[in-house]
């Protein structure tokens, strides 16, 4: 099985993927990435309630409640904040709402009842299992289906653009293999900038897509049977979060256990990806 965050991965770095998957290491609660959770699911839970009331003022009122759920289920989150000297809580939840407001200004959610959100959806491609997170779809009166992706970063450079723009097609392409007929739009929302990137696939672009996920798996595969999970370089290692274990950088990972191979092939653990909070 693979998620489209788990692709991303190898195709960044195949030792990336060997830490994430296999060993099974998660870097330390980052500031921007939990803004992200947060923000996502106040966009999420904001649909809950009638069209009228989806104002800013609600949304930045679901920002404390759904802060102390998250906080429940990962209380290093808490300790995040409270370790970092630069935070308080208000200025944690005023940094979100920021970017919740700026939302308000690219799409009128008082216009919009989406088909889903937070949509798992899976399928199998020539035996391979395909499966992500959406966080949200919509669905026109004539069935055109539109995959939108919250992003609360800034828009990428173009020298990062096209793995946003992975995830989105993989996405296509698995709503495409389930209902038989390809998205009309992608599109990404960044809240950081207040852009909005529109992409509309074609069968081409993600029968494309689809080659090049096979080629990744059966990289992911060679790998998975030789052990051999080398780092590959790029101005991305600046952040990553296992930089003091990667040989590259004069690390050393920790030794591959025992039953690494099916670690690393298994679909229980090869990323059936929690939702991209990015």
């Amino acid at each position: 099985a693979l998620s489209p965050s788990r692709a991303a991965d190898f195709k960044q770095c195949p030792l990336l993927f060997r830490f994430r998957t296999i060993d099974k290491l998660e870097g330390p609660p980052s500031p921007a990435a939990a803004r992200g959770t947060l923000v996502h699911a106040v966009l999420e839970h904001l649909f809950d309630l009638p069209a009228a009331q989806r104002t800013p003022a609600a949304a930045v009122a679901l920002l404390e409640p759904r802060w102390n759920a998250l906080v429940e289920e990962r209380p290093e989150l808490a300790a995040m904040v409270e370790d970092d000297e630069a935070l308080t809580l208000e200025s944690w939840i005023a940094g979100a709402a920021s970017l919740v407001e700026q939302w308000f200004t690219l799409e009128d959610p008082t216009a919009l009842e989406p088909a889903a959100r937070e949509l798992y959806v899976e399928t199998e491609v020539d035996g391979l299992t395909l499966r992500g997170y959406v966080d949200r779809l919509d669905v026109a009166p004539d069935g055109a289906m539109r995959v939108v992706d919250y992003k609360t970063g800034r828009s990428p450079s173009e020298l990062f653009e096209a793995k946003a723009l992975f995830q989105m097609k993989f996405y296509a392409l698995v709503l495409w293999r389930i209902h038989g007929e390809v998205p009309r739009q992608l599109q990404l929302v960044y809240l950081g900038n207040g852009d909005i990137v529109r992409y509309s696939p074609d069968e081409r672009d993600l029968l494309a897509i689809e080659r090049n996920i096979r080629a990744i798996w059966d990289a992911v595969v060679r790998a998975a049977r030789t052990g051999d999970w080398r780092p590959r370089t790029s101005r991305l290692c600046d952040w990553c979060d296992f930089r003091d274990l990667c040989p590259a950088w004069g690390g050393t990972p920790p030794p591959l256990p025992d039953g690494a191979s099916d670690l690393a092939l298994d679909p229980a653990s090869s990323g059936a990806a929690a939702p991209d909070d990015d």
